[in-house]
């Protein structure tokens, strides 16, 4: 089958299509034929080098998908073979087959394209798990996301605004605030704007309960002033660098909160249960139209590395999608 390699680490050029021989699968894993398989920010770090797979998964990258099943192990589940899904992997996802737990395994919504249901699991798996359930997002509280425009943020904003929350994110120009503005969040330029004076300004001084955040560095110690009593900042990534100096006085004074996770290494088991919540809880905003993922542009596997580059450029608006 094809695939794309990371012949060494380094810049998108390093990946090349490549030949290798048709995964096996085991007791609970079933093979899929993808159809459509999405770009992220984890990908790039990958080829990089900066973030390894884990012990026993694929060193192809990809870790989304949409195919149909054609073998594998499907007894206990709620799918057959020749099923449509799409599915997060912890890797092997830039191929033309992947093998995936089937418990990893959700429907395609109604009404959605193969194209589109493959902009869903890595970013609405990773929105769930860390802002509902570890940050905790409740009725009647705010949610500051940072990368406002991004897969993830674009997901977070849509999931929290469907679900009733107001919601104000960042992004780095005009015309990636006015996106997230069409999302129904209220969106700041932090390159033009100060995002913690205006988070001060728009909710009276209070701050809002949860933010998101892909950036870390020194935005943790700005977070902290944006943050109301009893708020929770949840880290998903080091964009701005893993290191931190913190006023720890405003977290006893506030009894604020301080957490974060990586996804691509949890359980089957976690990430089974995962996909559960969203089929319950999401799915049927999916299919009632309250949110949908924004396709930004697909490439053929043959063009990944012009992929990778529109995803460092950090100009996209929403998902990028490699199509086998």
């Amino acid at each position: 089958m094809r695939v794309v390699e990371i012949t060494e680490f380094g810049k998108p050029e390093v990946l090349r299509v490549g030949e290798r021989p048709m995964p096996q699968t085991g007791p609970g894993e079933v093979l899929v034929k993808v159809l459509a398989a999405g770009v992220n920010r984890p990908d790039v770090l990958q080829r990089a080098g900066a973030y390894p797979p884990p012990a026993g998964a694929s060193d192809i990258p990809g870790l989304e998908l949409a195919g149909e099943i054609v073998s594998g192990d499907v007894q206990g589940s709620e799918f057959k073979i020749g099923d449509q899904v799409c599915a997060l992997v912890t890797g092997g996802g830039y191929a033309e087959y992947c093998v995936v737990p089937v418990q990893q395994c959700l429907p395609i919504p109604a009404g959605f394209s193969l194209l589109e249901a493959a902009g869903l699991p890595e970013t609405f798996f990773t929105v769930w798990s860390n802002v509902f359930e570890r940050g905790q997002l409740s009725k009647g509280e705010t949610l500051l996301v940072h990368g406002g425009a991004s897969g993830i943020g674009t997901t977070a904003i849509q999931l929290a605004v469907a679900l009733g929350h107001t919601v104000y994110a960042t992004a780095g120009s005009d015309e990636r605030v006015e996106a997230i503005n069409r999302l129904g969040g209220i969106g700041i330029n932090y390159k033009t704007e100060v995002y913690e004076d205006v988070i001060k300004s728009k909710t009276g001084d209070r701050g809002v309960d949860v933010i998101l955040d892909m950036v870390s560095g020194d935005y943790i110690n700005r977070d902290l002033t944006c943050l109301a009593d009893d708020g929770r900042i949840v880290i998903i990534a080091l964009l701005g660098g893993g290191k931190a100096t913190i006023n720890c006085g405003e977290i006893l004074r506030r009894r604020l909160t301080i957490t974060g996770s990586t996804l691509r290494s949890r359980s089957v088991e976690f990430k089974a249960q995962l996909a559960q919540a969203l089929k319950a809880r999401v799915w049927p905003l999916l299919e009632a139209g309250q949110v949908r993922p924004l396709i930004h542009a697909t490439f053929p596997l043959e063009k990944a590395s012009e992929a990778h580059a529109m995803m460092e450029a950090g100009e996209q608006v929403g998902k990028i999608i490699l199509i086998p």
